[in-house]
């Protein structure tokens, strides 16, 4: 039995019961999940939640506004408990009174009365546009060396905690022993309505956001024998003359070894230094949530655990986190498109929606419900404006792209406490209800949107069909944090990662390709032959990534690999595991400037990124492109023995031009055969995500232009729906019911 598994069984024992204050009490209620969906009274259902912070809405409007949201579909609240509220001066803890800023339990017990679970969300660290990230004052005031500090000692930000120092976890832990207690108070199985419980906020985005890792000695134990650091590389390398080996050094003991400064000179040596650092910080990362977590058991909170990892290219970098945690937890993302005119796009954009297909996809490898646990709802700046129309867009591309849960960051708002907001006085956020009870057009919105998922809870066992796979190798998605740049690796991992998404990931979507992602690190995609695998590589994969691809074309699966093939693990020591098994082929960058690519027939493809060639073809390999210039193979396929086939395309590319999904399409043909759905136009983005007999195909025009396309798809395998030409209006996603094999 799995994590996932064990979770939904120990829910559904605990039970929850929404007791009415009324004339009746509501009848006993379950709430669970599984790997695929969240269950309320053992059916699968969405959960639907806002961000409804009690100590921002005044309390004579809380329940008229809860019922605003119950009214939408809504089945949950979320809160943050700030701790600067709650402890406003070192020693003395404030609950209760009667204006509901510091009346957690009132709150609770009113959501209870309306019958909508709770979210809590203690903290210690909550930012919400709150001084300190909601930590109190205090703290940094009268003990200083509890801030983070970057590698050469400076603090990295006003805000930013260091997570593991003894004096930080001493007050944390009697924050927490003030509210786990009552929390615990209200949990489901205590009858309340309290059914998860989040550790912290956006783990290592107070670091990582504002340029620098935590280096501080305090909390890393620098220069100690027994200090974490010293521990983690004599647990990686068992002996300091091996580490002496692959960093270039010559350190006594493991104690005396220090983290390289970032960037690094680019050598292998320093890339491997610099990896190991951060995967040494995401250790202690990790160790902070499961000492969170181990407060919250003890203090008698047995709730699902929940963390929101701070935007849609963070949830790689909590692998360790998740281990750490065990069955009892569930991981989600924030999705936001903008939140001020700082970020890449003001509006929904293809871009953007290619990071939730990433997110959403790796929450379902990694185990969970794809769950939007902090969903785009206004923003905290007023310009770019964030319109009904834009979030609408929004909610239904991740719906279509997997979501099977979210709670909208914020449902409503309000004034804030005195002298604890950075914004202004009101945090109103344009919400859906404002910060005066104003019902917003973002309501509407929501509104049409939870009453659709509410009417079809089928949606939530629907999985999308797929006629390709992408593996998803969770190193390349982190590299980009310590391995870009000029190196001296042919292909450094985090530009490999941007040419995952902005290259080949985009041109299958353009090309009407339907893609899921499959686990590096599992087994579990190996046995299904039919449906080929794009590898997207750098220049190391690890030794049991590269074993698993063999396996793969041994029993005769189809694999198209690019842009290059891996020459080391993933200690980034040399292994060549994959390029054996193909023929040992000397993969070297093209030294043409201006090279004339022509791939599967598809000629003139425009060069953005870079390519590989391959001088000498390995033995039986058969050429399918070139650069015309020179003539050398950018593009080759191989047989393999038990009856699979590898195609190596040499080429990097930014998605731009037709040719690139024209040469997805040539390439892929001869294995996809007929794709799941069909579209003229490479501009509509498609979803067909079918479940329990049901059919939904889901189309996305994420431009501010009308587009039209003709539409077919093929849902369970079946005759062929065709929808005929089709128009979307500027930035909408558009459905249609396909589940008898009609529209």
């Amino acid at each position: 039995m799995d994590r996932r598994e064990f979770t939904k069984l120990s829910l559904a024992s605990a039970g929850l019961a929404l007791h009415a204050r009324g004339a009746r009490a509501a009848e006993q209620t379950r709430v669970g999940f599984t790997q695929h969906h969240f269950e309320i009274d053992g059916r699968p259902a969405y959960l639907y939640s806002g961000e409804f912070d009690y100590f921002r809405v005044p309390k004579a409007d809380w329940k008229g506004r809860m019922q605003l949201f119950k009214e939408t579909g809504g089945n949950c609240l979320a809160t943050y408990i700030p701790w600067l509220i709650h402890e406003p001066e070192e020693g003395k803890f404030v609950f209760g009174g009667e204006g509901g800023v510091h009346d957690f339990e009132g709150y609770v017990e009113t959501a209870q009365e309306m019958g909508l679970f709770v979210i809590a969300r203690p903290g210690p660290y909550v930012y919400s546009e709150l001084r300190y990230g909601g930590l109190p004052g205090w703290l940094f005031r009268n003990y200083p060396q509890v801030m983070a500090k970057d590698i050469k000692g400076r603090p990295i930000n006003v805000e930013s905690i260091s997570y593991l120092h003894p004096v930080f976890l001493e007050k944390a832990r009697r924050w927490y022993g003030q509210i786990c207690p009552l929390i615990a108070k209200h949990t489901i199985s205590r009858g309340g309505p309290i059914a998860f419980t989040q550790i912290d906020n956006e783990l290592a985005g107070i670091h990582i956001w504002f340029g620098s890792l935590d280096y501080t000695p305090e909390s890393m134990g620098f220069g100690q024998e027994d200090g974490r650091y010293a521990r983690f590389l004599k647990a990686r390398y068992g002996d300091v003359a091996e580490l002496n080996k692959l960093y270039g050094t010559s350190y006594p003991g493991f104690a005396a070894a220090m983290p390289l400064a970032p960037p690094g000179g680019g050598s292998a040596m320093d890339v491997r230094r610099l990896k190991d650092y951060f995967e040494f910080y995401l250790s202690t990362v990790a160790e902070y949530g499961a000492t969170l977590a181990g407060w919250m058991r003890e203090m008698g909170i047995d709730t699902v655990l929940t963390h929101n990892a701070g935007g849609v290219k963070m949830n790689p970098i909590y692998l360790e986190l998740v281990e750490r945690m065990g069955s009892n937890f569930i991981l989600g993302s924030d999705h936001y498109y903008n939140l001020d005119q700082n970020w890449a796009q003001n509006n929904p954009s293809p871009q953007a929606v290619i990071d939730v297909l990433c997110s959403l996809e790796s929450l379902r490898l990694m185990g969970f419900p794809p769950t939007v646990w902090e969903m785009a709802s206004g923003s905290a700046s007023d310009w770019p404006p964030p319109t009904a129309p834009d979030e609408k867009t929004w909610y239904w591309a991740n719906l279509a792209l997997g979501m099977k849960g979210c709670s909208y960051y914020i449902f409503t708002g309000g004034p804030n406490a005195p002298g604890t907001g950075v914004t202004t006085d009101i945090y109103d956020y344009t919400a859906p209800i404002g910060a005066k009870g104003e019902v917003r057009p973002l309501y509407d919105v929501q509104k049409e949107l939870g009453l659709f998922l509410k009417a079809r809870p089928w949606l939530e066992d629907a999985e999308r069909e797929y006629d390709c796979r992408f593996l998803y190798d969770f190193d390349l998605a982190r590299a980009d944090n310590y391995w870009t740049g000029q190196t001296d690796f042919q292909l450094p991992g985090g530009e490999a990662w941007n040419f995952f998404r902005r290259g080949a990931l985009t041109s299958s979507l353009c090309a009407s390709l339907s893609p899921v992602f499959c686990d590096l690190r599992a087994d579990d995609w190996l046995a299904e032959k039919a449906t080929p695998v794009i590898a997207v590589c750098c220049s190391s994969m690890a030794a049991a990534g590269q074993r698993r691809l063999v396996r793969f074309l041994e029993g005769g699966g189809r694999v198209l690999i690019a842009p290059v093939l891996p020459g080391y693990d993933e200690r980034l020591r040399p292994c060549t595991i994959l390029a054996d098994y193909l023929g040992s082929p000397q993969i070297k960058a093209n030294p043409e400037a201006f090279p004339r690519i022509t791939i599967a027939g598809v000629a003139n493809i425009l060069q953005n990124g870079g390519s590989f060639i391959t001088p000498a073809l390995p033995a039986g390999a058969v050429k399918l492109g070139e650069d015309e210039t020179t003539g050398h193979a950018v593009a080759w396929s191989v047989k393999t023995q038990g009856g699979g086939e590898a195609i190596f395309l040499g080429f990097r590319w930014v998605h731009a031009m037709r040719e690139h999904n024209r040469m997805m399409t040539a390439l892929l043909s001869r294995w996809v055969g007929q794709q799941k759905v069909v579209s003229s136009n490479p501009n509509l983005w498609t979803s067909l995500r079918t479940g329990k007999g049901h059919s939904l195909l889901l189309a996305m025009n994420l431009w501010t232009a009308p587009m039209e396309a003709e539409i077919l798809c093929r849902p369970w395998g079946r005759a062929a729906v065709n929808l005929g030409r089709q128009r979307l209006e500027p930035m909408t996603v558009r459905y249609w019911d396909v589940s008898r094999g009609a529209v």
